[in-house]
């Protein structure tokens, strides 16, 4: 053997040696990983998955979804109201809460469904809740649906509250200081303009979670255009929400997306409502219809609208449980959802996933200092706005229900006051009668002082809080048959996230009612002996009638209101100035009666 060879033999059994030493460490290292690791196809089952954290051997990702729906702008602790006994609720607390919840969670993003504006207390009313969104903004609120009361002000205002400027009418509340909009996204899948269907903002939003894509599509009910004032939102069409996000379906499946998440402003109710806020127990409503219709590519959905909580796991159309969850209102209750991702597929394992309504007890939590700080900037203004006594009251003046603002569904001595006021505010154009919209009516009264005015006071604050929209009121002639069947609308039709609403009365007008509600639907009415001051209405006599220009159009479904010529309307003013002005007037007020109404078995 030459000199040459040998050495490369030398070479050849050293390096064999070594390639034998290293599969020797490999071979330990797999062994290793075998005993310590499932292999890449096993999928860990429900007791062994641990949310918050991303086991890269599995493929699996969790992504916590934190969510709210019906905010109102209920920034101060007091406003929000309490779950089962507790004080609840309030932007210091909800932050807080949200805070807490995130903690361990590696992907988490907080979302709601809609209601986050309008129909809100003084505090952030009176200020077109710029106040409301800065909160907002504070705790990280990623993505949002629109609902009905974002439209409160048409869609102009909405786009200003999305995008940022002053208001064109109020101005900037601070010197100097330009409204800075949202830094979350609304929604609008289901809300397009007439004259090309596009929507009047984004459909939807993609979020990237460690590889994988999970879209959000944000919609409000089909109905809004029946609860918001017609000349906000001309031109403007609301379309069936299931049948919207089905199409975008397949859109998203093009865009890589089978992860897909649907923030809905319609929602449904347990029985007895509000029932427990973590339990699913007989759910009704329009949710129940709209999962039936909803793609089962589609993995979960989170609710709002009607106020009351409830936790769900439905099944989707292919028999496939999914996700469905509301958490009440006012920052009261937060919704925990926590989905797992498969990177394999790219979707959720709704074996894996799972969803708890967590209340935000105030007792047990510490405020955020910085929504402390929110509040703070803004109490300035709000007192000097908000803290003029107005008159006073002898007792509480309640909505309908128990607890109170509950039952939209029953007579209440807070819609016959706003109906009494608006009948005395309009006398001099000759009104007979006037009609106020439950929904309308956001607050009860309370004798006790909330903020040092003294017991029975009523602050303009107070009175903002109770009736905020700014409604102008009008007075038009009517029909008696015309008037009888404004009063059959209150049966409201098959499928509404309410199926009665039960209209405020000014004081001489009478009538006895009877009414079926069968499984969450209103199914037949009877009005009768309705008199004006004893005496009958005639079906051919005509009437002068006030109502405030939201159910002038024809809001809630009491269409007939729309059949009156426009034209005819009589200007009757501001409803909060009826309201206040009334309140001076006759101090102090009593609570009106409750047996305006005479309700038959």
């Amino acid at each position: 053997m030459s000199k040459n060879s040998a050495t490369a033999a030398a070479r050849s059994h050293s390096a064999g040696k070594r390639a034998l030493a290293c599969l020797g460490v490999l071979g330990m290292i797999l062994a290793l990983l075998a005993t310590a690791a499932p292999t890449a196809s096993a999928h860990p089952g429900p007791e062994d998955h641990q949310p918050g954290k991303w086991r890269p051997k599995e493929k699996l990702v969790d992504l916590q979804l934190l969510a709210i729906n019906d905010y109102h702008g209920h920034l101060q602790s007091t406003t929000p109201g309490t779950v089962a006994g507790a004080q609840a609720g309030g932007a210091e607390y909800l932050s807080a809460k949200l805070n807490e919840l995130r903690k361990g969670h590696r992907n988490s993003l907080t979302v709601a469904a809609g209601d986050l504006i309008g129909g809100s207390p003084a505090f952030s009313g009176l200020f077109k809740d710029e106040p409301s969104v800065e909160s907002l903004n504070a705790m990280h609120l990623d993505i949002s649906s629109v609902g009905n009361h974002e439209f409160d002000e048409g869609v102009t205002e909405l786009r200003r509250m999305q995008r940022g400027g002053c208001h064109p009418v109020e101005g900037c509340f601070f010197p100097g200081e330009r409204y800075p909009g949202a830094d979350f996204k609304w929604l609008a899948a289901n809300v397009v303009k007439e004259r090309n269907g596009r929507t009047v903002l984004p459909a939807y939003k993609i979020k990237r979670v460690n590889g994988v894509k999970v879209a959000f599509i944000g919609m409000t009910l089909e109905a809004t255009d029946t609860l918001v004032a017609a000349a906000g939102i001309e031109g403007i069409d609301f379309l069936d929400e299931a049948e919207t996000a089905n199409a975008l379906v397949p859109k998203l499946r093009r865009r890589g997306v089978k992860a897909i998440v649907v923030l809905l402003h319609e929602g449904g109710s347990q029985t007895p409502p509000p029932g427990d806020v973590d339990a699913c127990v007989g759910i009704s409503g329009p949710i129940v219809a709209i999962n039936d219709a909803l793609d089962p590519q589609i993995d979960a959905i989170i609710t709002g609208h009607t106020h009351l909580p409830y936790n769900c796991t439905l099944d989707d159309p292919a028999g496939k449980p999914r996700i469905v969850t509301s958490a009440y209102s006012f920052g009261r209750v937060v919704s925990e959802v926590n989905l797992v991702l498969d990177k394999r597929t790219r979707d959720v394992r709704r074996d894996l996933s799972s969803s708890t309504n967590h209340v935000v007890d105030q007792a047990t939590l510490t405020p955020d200092p910085v929504q402390t700080a929110i509040i703070a900037k803004w109490q300035p203004l709000v007192d000097a706005a908000g803290s003029t006594p107005i008159g006073t009251i002898t007792e509480d003046i309640t909505r309908g229900g128990n607890p109170p603002g509950t039952d939209r569904g029953v007579e209440s001595a807070a819609g016959n006051l706003v109906a009494d006021a608006q009948l005395w505010s309009t006398s001099f154009n000759g009104a007979e009668i006037a009609f106020m919209n439950p929904g309308g009516v956001r607050s009860d009264l309370t004798f006790a002082e909330s903020e040092g005015e003294g017991d029975g006071v009523v602050t303009f604050g107070e009175a903002f809080t109770f009736q905020p929209f700014g409604n102008t009121l009008s007075t038009f002639e009517m029909t008696g048959a015309q008037i009888v069947s404004v009063l059959e609308e209150q049966c409201q039709p098959a499928g509404s996230s309410r199926p009665f609403l039960h209209l405020g009365v000014s004081d001489g007008f009478t009538y006895d009612l009877a009414s079926t509600i069968v499984a969450g639907d209103c199914t037949s009415i009877t009005v009768s002996n309705v008199a004006l001051d004893g005496n009958a209405i005639s079906p051919t006599a005509v009437y002068s009638v006030t109502a405030n220009n939201f159910l002038a159009d024809g809001g809630d479904n009491f269409n007939t209101f729309a059949t009156i010529d426009p034209a005819s309307r009589l200007d009757g003013g501001n409803d909060l100035e009826a309201l206040t002005n009334y309140l001076g007037t006759f101090a102090p007020v009593a609570p009106p009666s409750i047996d305006r109404v005479n309700e038959l078995p």
